[in-house]
């Protein structure tokens, strides 16, 4: 599969990342399967967070992977951490737990990247940069970043974190594209002119911190897919039409048009279903035209000025 540097690093990464969030949903023999699918296609990045299952997809993942040490080494490990039930929590002490809570279950000394999964509204960075700075000091985290945050929480972190921001995870599908639309909106007064997000977008590309799109198939949040939904009839008119140009499933053309943005973004996928995981891959061969690209946004219904 084709890659990209991560961020600011020297991290190879695939284009695609790999998603283990309902991996929990499997069986044992059934994860072997899907995470050797995964390996085979070139996938070899994988998405976790220490709430995921409550700790239990990590540890599945362990298992279905059989991890050693030989069997590490080709592997990029991602976690996530700061929410706990009824709080999200920055806090060093936090930080820390969660980590080794995370390597012991996916059974490594080291994640290649953490992220802060959803912001803190008490967060200090002084605390989570001295999180880090352990974490990094003592092996257990090689690069660090961020989830859901805009420009502003990001800089504050960058006050007191001296280590790059190398990614930010975000939602962001078809459907769900306002950091993208707001950009041809500009001094308009329709809805799509509202900056939600501090132009988050722009902000990652000016710093090069890699957008890490989650749920890329779905509408609204975890309503559902928009892919042969009823409710979006003249956007998978479009989206089959374009898929048939290319020889290719609705889903490769789907996940083709977040990795045509010039943003250089690395897509999670949610899907536990190995074809639909290969048609997720497939994606990175296939490259629309700006043509495909605009007419399968403007079929979301999202207007030019």
């Amino acid at each position: 599969m084709r890659t990209i540097k991560l961020g600011t690093t020297n991290l190879d990464v695939p284009v695609v990342a790999v998603g283990a969030m309902r991996i929990d949903s499997l069986d044992k023999a059934q994860a072997e399967r899907f995470v050797g699918a995964a390996l085979d296609e070139g996938a070899n990045f994988f998405d976790h967070a220490d709430v995921y299952g409550k700790g239990t997809c990590e540890e599945l993942f362990a298992e279905a992977v059989h991890m050693s040490s030989s069997v590490r080494e080709k592997l990029i490990l991602q976690s996530k951490c700061g929410i706990r039930p009824g709080t999200f929590d920055f806090s060093r002490e936090h930080i820390l737990a969660s980590v080794d809570g995370s390597l012991k279950r996916l059974k490594t000394e080291y994640l290649d990247v953490l992220l802060l999964h959803r912001p803190d509204a008490l967060v200090e960075p002084e605390e989570v940069a001295a999180a880090f700075d352990e974490l990094e000091q003592e092996g257990k985290v090689r690069h660090f970043g961020v989830s859901n945050q805009h420009p502003r929480q990001i800089e504050l972190l960058k006050k007191s974190v001296k280590q790059p921001i190398v990614a930010n995870q975000l939602q962001l599908s078809i459907t769900n594209a306002s950091m993208i639309t707001w950009g041809w909106n500009v001094n308009m007064e329709n809805a799509e002119a509202v900056d939600r997000d501090g132009g988050i977008l722009d902000y990652c590309r000016l710093h090069d911190i890699t957008i890490q799109p989650w749920s890329p198939f779905q509408f609204g949040f975890f309503e559902g897919v928009f892919l042969d939904n009823p409710k979006f009839p003249e956007l998978n008119a479009k989206i089959d039409e374009v898929a048939k140009t290319h020889g290719v499933s609705n889903t490769t053309v789907a996940m083709a048009w977040l990795l045509r943005h010039p943003a250089k973004m690395q897509p999670v996928t949610g899907t536990m279903n190995i074809q639909r995981l290969k048609d997720c891959v497939k994606a990175s061969e296939v490259t629309l035209s700006r043509e495909e690209w605009y007419g399968i946004s403007t079929a979301a219904g999202y207007v030019l000025p």
